[in-house]
């Protein structure tokens, strides 16, 4: 998959392809049914697919530090895009410009005469253009002036409810990973570069991998049974503390993992990490002591839950 930073990266050989446009954040179940339209109709048309996404997200460049989280960076947004078949990903930069451009010259400027869309796929509740001005219609209407196609996805349900962004995050906040799973369509996974740490695992007597997660808020807080990919023996399991360490003064966002029955040197390697069950929440305790004796307890009901899940309940990908 190509990635493409900016509408000024476009090339002329970019021209001419099949379209679709959105935040995409968590490449969720209602996603995967758009991009497998896309994928479907490039190889009938015999063009590149492109998947147009923004960077910042509007939601946050419109509400600052009240956006709600994201589920994924941008880096887990490429990575999982890249299982469904899209050629190309445009990331635009989600700026005043941008913010303030028409629904009409957003369609002529980047669809028509940078991308050269011949088809267009959308969701049924996509809105685009200044004031969120610009529907499902205009972009028909657009079609027939400019000559592409336009098809838009009904909402997918699950049980009777939406698929979307915002419920996986009800279901991540209040711990219910099954749920999340089911409308993610595999495990929530959280991907990262180890990175050294203060070492207060070691002096714990349970070292962990660190991965840092940037300064954006997070959808997961909590302690977790996880496996973890990208380790010889995959998957390998562990349990992971997701927030800041408030027992040791932490302020970033980190996700710790502590492998079980693993002593190797994994600084510097690139982990998958599937968080699969909340065991609790995170907190802080009046001492280390407390702390380790939490953490004993924490690893002792991850095992419990590896120990009665079932073995092909895995994500490999």
């Amino acid at each position: 998959m190509e990635l493409i930073r900016g509408a000024h990266n476009l090339r002329p050989r970019h021209r001419g392809s099949v379209v679709t446009i959105g935040n995409f954040d968590g490449v969720h179940l209602g996603h995967q049914a758009v991009l497998g339209q896309l994928a479907e109709k490039g190889a009938e048309l015999g063009l590149p697919t492109v998947a147009v996404t923004f960077e910042p997200l509007p939601r946050e460049y419109f509400m600052g530090e009240r956006s709600p989280a994201r589920l994924q960076r941008f880096r887990d947004k490429l990575l999982a895009m890249r299982r469904f078949s899209v050629n190309r990903l445009l990331c635009l930069n989600f700026n005043p410009a941008l913010a303030g451009m028409s629904a009409q010259d957003f369609i002529r400027e980047l669809l028509v005469e940078r991308l050269g869309v011949r088809h267009l796929v959308v969701g049924d509740d996509f809105r685009f253009g200044k004031g969120r001005a610009g529907n499902f219609e205009t972009l028909r209407e657009a079609g027939r002036v400019h000559g592409f196609d336009v098809a838009h996805m009904h909402t997918f349900h699950i049980d009777g409810a939406r698929v979307s962004s915002t419920r996986i995050r009800g279901a991540l906040a209040e711990g219910r990973m099954d749920e999340a799973e089911k409308l993610l369509g595999r495990p929530y996974r959280i991907n990262g570069r180890v990175a050294h740490g203060d070492k207060k695992g070691h002096l714990l007597g349970f070292p962990t991998a660190n991965l840092r997660l940037g300064p954006c808020p997070m959808a997961v807080r909590g302690v977790f049974a996880v496996e973890v990919f990208g380790l010889p023996g995959e998957p390998v399991q562990g349990v992971a503390n997701a927030g800041t360490r408030p027992t040791v003064g932490g302020v970033q966002n980190r996700l710790e993992v502590h492998l079980f029955d693993v002593d190797a040197d994994l600084y510097g390697k690139h982990l998958h990490v599937d968080l699969l069950h909340r065991l609790r929440d995170e907190k802080r305790f009046a001492s280390l002591d407390e702390l380790r004796a939490q953490i004993t307890r924490d690893a002792d009901h991850a095992r419990a839950f590896f120990q009665v899940r079932p073995d092909d309940a895995r994500s490999p990908d």
